[in-house]
């Protein structure tokens, strides 16, 4: 059911102001980045161990790190889940190549030191120990799995629709990851797995919204031969709006609800499909098009100055055969 009546809007009128705001973006999540010493990786990938304790009482956060401190040396104390829950995690680098038996001494470290302080009674609720082995092959995995999928969606849409379209897409999905990477790394969100399962789902779901609209350029190219390149795109885009609101609206409300109501552990990959979506589309409109339209404007322009000019005679060869038996 549409719910737009014929739009019309002019969207492309809007591209380069919307790539202004996307690189704004984007600066702004690097130099965040750049500030705090890279991306915060969450255990799955660094390796070490994380300890999430419920509290009796209402406890601060500095008043654990105090607590802990002393017995375990470096560590990251923040509040996990709601502040009412009283439920705080803490996490211990992995410092050294030992696995096992170490980081399960760092775990045991952790509950004797607020044992042994005068914080109040308290339950471990949950308890992660990775090694450094493993963190690396996750993240060597990960990285491996963004890579194929790139790939494997520039050659699908390069042979379906055309070779500025899949450039096209290929510049959407990662302006989506390093607007979602940004946005993550504002709201002190690690880079874990679940995040990185989100990542390749916004991926997917991103192509898929621009090559909706791709297939519809690919139809209107037949009927609108005559019209300018952006103004058919233009026209594809508004034709597939409704399209594209419906999806994506009915898609980050189930996403926000999970995020409200999923908990601690869903948190992260909710709001990366939350921020991943509403990027998706943004993109979709915007970024994918824009640089559709570019990358065949250029190519359109280079045939262009490749061909020869009108009245211009091609070299007859017969002629040049006489000429060398003369």
């Amino acid at each position: 059911m549409p719910i737009f009546k014929n739009p019309n809007f002019d969207f492309l009128k809007w591209r380069w102001p919307a790539v202004g705001l996307s690189c704004l973006i984007i600066f702004a999540g690097a130099v965040a980045v750049v500030l705090q010493g890279g991306v915060s990786l969450g255990i799955d990938f660094s390796g070490g161990t994380s300890v999430i304790v419920q509290f009796d009482d209402p406890v601060t956060e500095d008043a654990v790190r105090d607590a802990v401190g002393g017995a375990v040396g470096e560590s990251v104390v923040q509040q996990y889940g709601d502040a009412e829950a009283n439920e705080i995690m803490i996490r211990l680098p992995q410092s050294g190549p030992e696995v096992g038996t170490s980081l399960e001494e760092g775990a045991n470290a952790v509950v004797a030191a607020l044992e042994q302080s005068a914080i109040g009674g308290f339950t471990v609720i949950g308890q992660e120990l990775v090694g450094p082995v493993i963190g690396e092959e996750l993240q060597r995995r990960g990285a491996n799995a963004f890579v194929f999928a790139m790939l494997g969606i520039l050659v699908y849409v390069a042979l379906r629709f055309r070779f500025s379209f899949a450039v096209g897409a290929i510049i959407a999905v990662v302006h989506d990851i390093l607007v979602t990477l940004s946005l993550l790394t504002f709201f002190g969100f690690d880079l874990s797995l679940n995040v990185v399962a989100a990542m390749l789902t916004i991926t997917g779901y991103s192509v898929n919204d621009s090559i909706v609209v791709f297939d519809r350029v690919r139809e209107n190219l037949r009927r609108m031969r005559r019209d300018a390149f952006d103004k058919l795109v233009n026209t594809s885009i508004n034709q597939t709006l409704s399209r594209t609101v419906i999806t994506s609206g009915t898609t980050a409300f189930a996403v926000l609800a999970l995020f409200v109501f999923g908990g601690e552990v869903l948190r992260g990959f909710a709001f990366t499909m939350f921020v991943g979506v509403i990027s998706g589309t943004y993109s979709t409109i915007f970024i994918a098009a824009a640089a559709a339209i570019v990358i065949s404007e250029r190519r359109s322009a280079r045939r262009i100055q490749a061909a020869p000019a009108p009245g211009a005679s091609k070299p007859n060869r017969r002629s040049r055969k006489t000429k060398a038996r003369a």
